[in-house]
């Protein structure tokens, strides 16, 4: 890391044992077989155009209401994940809260096989429930990372749960193009078991996180009369009374309510992009399944060693900055691609050059959701690490919320093509907000808190 980022002056925290690493990054490689499968590529695509179905109107109604379901999910972990983090913190149960949102996303995934075409209400509430889950479960999870090694090594670490993700998802693309097929209503018989493979996946790869994963955490006395949902919105209120003590901590989470808005557009919309807006072929939409997960590991395993050197602060801003050239090359694809027809007389189709814009947009997905989790990590007292986390979902899942929304009723109006360009705004924003953060001062509020707490205690 540079001088000018600098590191907290306290004695760093031993790393932790590689299977403990390994068991924890699991999750990662486990739960992106959901986010994948369900959110991103098959079932977002299959809700939208044969469960819903509205040709006539260039599939406008079903998306919408493809983001309606999802930002109804966002909202419940913005209401409960702050709070669950106090729990979680104050009762030592953070492997416990992540196992249940473990199962819950399992099952809830594997029931989506009973929703047919014309079922929206089922197909609604099933996403609501199992984004809910998985969602909340990514804040659990990236709870732990602070106690996993010393902040000089929490970039490398993130990043190779991040990387081992996307691993995952190439997995999971593999058996799903080899026996699944295509989401289209002639293919729906087979195509329908997604959900199950996605549920199975996680369910089996999840199994070393909580074979290996340690809860560190001392459970405190409860005080009498005083319930652990009373004592966590009484841990929100106090550090909500004392944010001005993590000034960049509350700075970058605002920062992160643009970039994560943003992300999540392109999470849940860039393969129906694909499909409705460039008219790619079903072996073109196989490629890119590989691009993007090959790409965003390489991401997100490159970046999470730059950032122990250069700064996850500066690393951060520039994956936004690679956003927002992705973006500008996702919307300018079909012109670019009849201006370069027109002037070379050649006969490139967009779905080709759209394979290359592919590449972008994975790198900067995996670096800069790696880069998020490792500031917020170091900006977290050990004591607050589940709660911060939990403000750390909120802010990404309220991004998602609105973010989602936005683009929903946006391209309801002008389409698709021309609605992807807020995603590019929202980067600009993100970054603006981002610069004042010092990442060095950020560290040192956190290490100021856990030196008080070790003194009162």
């Amino acid at each position: 890391m540079s001088v000018a980022e600098g590191e907290a002056t306290t004695q760093e925290k031993a790393r932790a044992p590689k299977r403990e690493i390994f068991g924890w990054a699991m999750f990662d490689f486990a739960n992106q077989a959901y986010t994948l499968l369900i959110i991103t590529v098959v079932f977002g695509d299959l809700f939208t155009t044969v469960i819903v179905g509205d040709r006539g109107d260039d599939y406008r109604l079903g998306n919408l209401l493809w983001s309606l379901a999802l930002a109804v999910s966002y909202f419940m972990v913005v209401v409960t994940g702050p709070v669950c983090g106090a729990v979680m913190d104050y009762s030592a149960s953070k492997k416990r809260f992540l196992f249940a949102s473990y199962i819950a996303t399992v099952v809830a995934t594997a029931l989506l096989v009973f929703v047919e075409p014309g079922d929206i209400l089922l197909g609604l509430v099933l996403i609501i429930a199992s984004n809910f889950a998985y969602s909340i479960g990514e804040n659990f999870i990236a709870a732990f990372l602070p106690n996993l090694g010393p902040s000089r090594d929490l970039g490398k670490i993130s990043g190779f749960g991040w990387a081992l993700g996307y691993i995952g998802g190439l997995f999971a693309a593999a058996f799903t193009l080899a026996f699944l097929g295509e989401a289209t209503a002639e293919n729906f018989d087979r195509i329908r078991w997604v959900g199950p493979f996605a549920a199975g996946f996680f369910l089996l790869a999840a199994i070393p996180t909580f074979m290996f994963l340690r809860e560190r955490g001392v459970a405190r006395p409860r005080p009498a009369g005083a319930g652990y949902v009373a004592l966590g919105f009484r841990r929100i209120r106090d550090t909500v009374r004392d944010i001005a003590r993590f000034r960049d901590l509350a700075l970058f989470l605002t920062s992160l309510l643009f970039s994560m808005g943003g992300i999540y557009i392109i999470i849940t919309f860039a393969f129906i992009y694909g499909a409705q807006v460039i008219g790619w072929d079903e072996h073109i939409r196989n490629i890119m399944f590989i691009i993007v997960q090959i790409t965003a590991a390489i991401g997100a395993l490159g970046f999470g060693y730059l950032q122990d050197r250069l700064g996850a602060k500066r690393t951060y801003i520039g994956t936004l900055t690679l956003w927002v050239l992705a973006i500008l090359a996702i919307w300018g694809t079909p012109e670019v691609t009849e201006f370069i027809n027109h002037t070379f007389a050649v006969e490139w189709e967009a779905q080709h050059l759209f394979l290359v814009v592919g590449c972008l947009a994975g790198v900067s997905l995996g670096s800069s959701q790696s880069a998020s989790r490792t500031l917020v990590g170091l900006f977290s007292p050990e004591d607050k690490a589940a709660e911060f986390f939990g403000f750390w979902g909120l802010a990404n899942k309220l991004a998602g919320m609105f973010g989602i929304v936005a683009l929903g009723l946006l391209q309801s109006v002008v389409g698709l093509q021309g609605s992807i360009l807020l995603c590019a705004f929202l980067f600009l924003v993100a970054i603006a907000i981002c610069l004042p953060v010092n990442q060095a001062r950020g560290q040192q509020a956190a290490a100021r808190w856990d030196a008080g707490q070790r003194v009162d205690g």
